[in-house]
C-alpha cells in the first residue's frame, strides 16, 4: 500500500529536485520538457489514486517509465509539482484556481473559480504559467458539489432538479458541513439561484455515511455530496441536477510541470481521456475501489483497455 510522503522528506526532495525554481516565477522561458521518467502525483483519495493510475498506464503506454507519488497535502504536492519532484497531478479546474488564486494573492483575494469552464481554465492557465506549471485542456468528466435526496422523495414530490424543489417550496433540512451554511454553493446559494426553503444544516459532513442515512431516514430531507459518489444507490438516494449552474466548474484537468512533461507527447497520451471519461465512469470507478475492494491499478487497467486507450 502507498502511504504519504511525510513532509520532511518531501520538502527535501523537493529542494534537491531540478526544474523551475521557486524563486523565478513569472520568468519561466525554458521550452516545454520531455523527461523520460515521469512522477504522477496522487492527492490520496480513491478519485485522486484512480486518475493517478490512468495517467501512469497511458504514459508508460506512450513510452514514459512512470512511478506513482501519494501526498494528501496540496500545500506540499503543489510546490513539489512547481519544483520537479512530481511531474503531472490530476485536479480540479475551479478548485486548483482558487487554490493558486490564494496563494498568489492572499487568502481573502476574491475566488476566480465559476460555473464557466472557459473563464475558470483562463483564470487558472493565468496563475499557473508563471510556477512553471501547464494545466492541459479537461475532458467531459466533472466532480463538483451536488445535492441529493431519497428516490422516494423524488417520486412523490416530482423532483429531478433544483429548480423543481425550490418550485415545490418544500420546506428543507440539508445534511452537509458546518461551512454550509456560509457558502455560496450551498445554503446561501440555495436560496438565492432556486428558492430553497432551506430551514438549517444539519452538520454531518460531505457526503458521509451519516448524513446520508439522514436523509435515507428522512431526518433530513437532502444532503450535500458530490457528482462522483459511488454510494448514492446504497441509501436509496438520487441527484438533483443544477439545471442552473450554482457550482462552479471542477472538471478534471491534469497539470504537468512544464521543463518536465509540457511536451506534445504528453499532452496527447493524456488527452486520449479527454472524449471518453465521463463523470458516470469516474462514479461507477470509485465504486469497484470503495464498495467492492478491488485495487485502483486492476480498475483503471480494464476500463482503459475495455475503451480501447490500452493495448
Amino acid at each position: 500500500m502507498r502511504r504519504a510522503l511525510p513532509a520532511l522528506a518531501l520538502l527535501a526532495l523537493t529542494a534537491c529536485s531540478t526544474g523551475p525554481s521557486l524563486e523565478h516565477r513569472g520568468q519561466v522561458t525554458a521550452p516545454p520538457g520531455d523527461s523520460h521518467r515521469l512522477t504522477i502525483g496522487s492527492a490520496g483519495f480513491t478519485e485522486s489514486d484512480l486518475l493517478a493510475q490512468m495517467y501512469a498506464q497511458l504514459l508508460n503506454q506512450a513510452g514514459y517509465k512512470t512511478s506513482i507519488l501519494t501526498v494528501a497535502n496540496r500545500e506540499l504536492y503543489e510546490p513539489a509539482l512547481e519544483s520537479g519532484q512530481i511531474d503531472v497531478v490530476p485536479e480540479y479546474a475551479a478548485t486548483f484556481a482558487d487554490w493558486l488564486n490564494a496563494k498568489t494573492h492572499g487568502a481573502d483575494a476574491r475566488p476566480v473559480g465559476s460555473p464557466d469552464l472557459d473563464a475558470t481554465m483562463k483564470a487558472l492557465r493565468a496563475l499557473a504559467a508563471p510556477r512553471g506549471l501547464t494545466v492541459l485542456p479537461p475532458g467531459r468528466a466533472v466532480d463538483q458539489n451536488a445535492f441529493a435526496v431519497s428516490a422516494s422523495y423524488a417520486r412523490q414530490h416530482h423532483l429531478e432538479t433544483l429548480s423543481d424543489l425550490g418550485a415545490s417550496k418544500l420546506r428543507v433540512r440539508i445534511a452537509a458541513g458546518d461551512e454550509c451554511v456560509q457558502r455560496p454553493y450551498c445554503e446561501p446559494g440555495l436560496k438565492k439561484v432556486y428558492g430553497i426553503d432551506v430551514i438549517g444544516v444539519d452538520p454531518k459532513g460531505v457526503g458521509t455515511t451519516q448524513a446520508k442515512r439522514a436523509v435515507q431516514e428522512g431526518r433530513d430531507q437532502m444532503v450535500l455530496t458530490t457528482t462522483t459518489d459511488a454510494t448514492l444507490d446504497q441509501f436509496g438516494l438520487v441527484l438533483l441536477a443544477d439545471d442552473k449552474h450554482l457550482q462552479n466548474a471542477d472538471y478534471v484537468v491534469p497539470v504537468v510541470n512544464r521543463s518536465r512533461a509540457g511536451s506534445e507527447r504528453v499532452a496527447k497520451a493524456l488527452g486520449k481521456l479527454n472524449d471518453v471519461l465521463t463523470t458516470e465512469d469516474l462514479a461507477r470507478l470509485n465504486q469497484q475501489v470503495d464498495s467492492w475492494r478491488r485495487l485502483p491499478a486492476d480498475v483503471t487497467r480494464t476500463w482503459l483497455k475495455d475503451k480501447g486507450l490500452l493495448k
